[in-house]
């Protein structure tokens, strides 16, 4: 988890594109799923 939480953390950082984050992270698909999640339900 705490890496989906570095790859969101990436991404607003350097503001690239979703499909753009490193392959050292979690695959785009389970970070956008979580991010997604946390903010229709406000965690962020």
């Amino acid at each position: 988890m705490r890496e989906v939480i570095n790859a969101i953390l990436y991404q607003s950082r350097t503001g690239c594109q979703w499909e753009d984050l490193p392959h050292d992270l979690p695959p785009r698909s389970a970070v956008y799923y979580y991010f997604a999640r946390w903010r229709d339900d406000g965690t962020d």
